[in-house]
């Protein structure tokens, strides 16, 4: 493989993503319990993680951030933040019964699935949610019309299927999903119920097709790709995964600790990009690790080149009640 057209004959090549990193979602779900923590000081209570990275909810911790599963473990009277990720109406009102001052950080996007969940389950759809079982995400929409919502995660999950009125049905997904694979899912379910009817816009977010966008545009061009992110962020892991079905191979990593050298025995070009959880400082910190186990092996400095296929400008307004004044 070349890489003359990009870079110095023999030197080894960074290939950057962009859009990578944080999303407008997470950074104004970490922006919620930043403010609140200047405003008021520790502990400040956050059901489950405010977003999927052990950085940011480490960093958070250190400021006195309290993370916990479930709301019993909420002091009664006390505030608390619900994640990113969204919650059912059940935690909702278990919230309420125990007086708890609620701050909401779900994502718009993630509101924006809730409210089609329950328009479709008002006008007597069976809706299909499209995700990944036990996600918060998914458990939160789910929790909108549970009576009248199943979930599918494959296509065979769709010609398993069991509806009971085919006329009267309509898909939702998960906005962390694949676009690819998810056309398939929706396509079968096409093919199953042909009355099928869907949301007036795609609900996988933006940010997750703009970086699978991105990832796309260099995965064949690269030897290896390194995604930035932790285990738990499902857009980090398909972007992992849409990297190997360009036939790349790919590997998911919390920070520059989880390089192994052994994986760039060979690589002249690296493909790097990061989920819409991970903190850009964590790319620049393994940009820096890639360039100093170049110079150990006695390669030439690294040439970082940035392929941008889209520019961000999407906003989130915060809370009314952490907005600074």
């Amino acid at each position: 493989m070349s890489v003359t057209a990009n870079g110095p004959a023999g030197a080894p090549t960074v290939l950057l993503a962009a859009p990578r990193s944080f999303c407008a979602g997470v950074e104004r779900a970490i922006a919620v319990v930043e403010q609140l923590l200047d405003q008021r000081g520790g502990p400040v209570y956050v059901r489950k993680q405010i977003v999927h990275n052990t950085h940011v909810v480490a960093d958070l911790q250190a400021r006195g951030a309290v993370f916990v599963e479930e709301l019993d473990a909420v002091p009664a009277g006390a505030t608390v933040v619900f994640s990113a990720h969204g919650v059912s109406p059940a935690v909702r009102t278990e919230a309420a019964e125990r007086g708890l001052e609620v701050i909401d950080a779900t994502c718009p996007l993630v509101t924006k699935v809730h409210a089609e969940a329950r328009r479709f389950a008002t006008r007597g759809d069976t809706v299909i949610l499209i995700g990944h079982a036990g996600h918060e995400e998914v458990e939160g929409t789910l929790g909108e019309a549970p009576d009248r919502t199943v979930l599918v995660q494959n296509v065979d999950d769709v010609a398993a299927l069991e509806i009971a009125d085919p006329s009267r049905v309509s898909y939702l997904t998960q906005t962390t999903l694949a676009a690819d694979e998810t056309t398939e899912i929706v396509d079968a379910l096409r093919a199953r119920f042909p009355a099928l009817r869907g949301p007036g816009s795609d609900d996988i977010c933006y940010a997750t097709t703009n970086r699978q966008d991105a990832l796309t545009a260099i995965a064949e061009e690269s030897d290896l790709v390194l995604v930035v992110g932790s285990t738990n962020s499902s857009n980090s892991v398909r972007l992992v995964e849409l990297a190997r079905r360009h036939g790349t191979p790919s590997y998911l990593i919390d920070d520059a600790d989880g390089i192994r050298p052994e994986w760039l025995d060979g690589v002249r070009v690296v493909g790097l990009t990061a989920g819409a959880s991970a903190p850009p400082r964590l790319v620049d910190a393994v940009i820096a690790a890639l360039e100093q186990l170049s110079r150990i092996a006695g390669g030439r400095p690294l040439t970082v080149i940035e392929r941008e296929t889209t520019r961000e400008t999407v906003y989130f307004t915060l809370p009314p009640a952490v907005r600074r004044s």
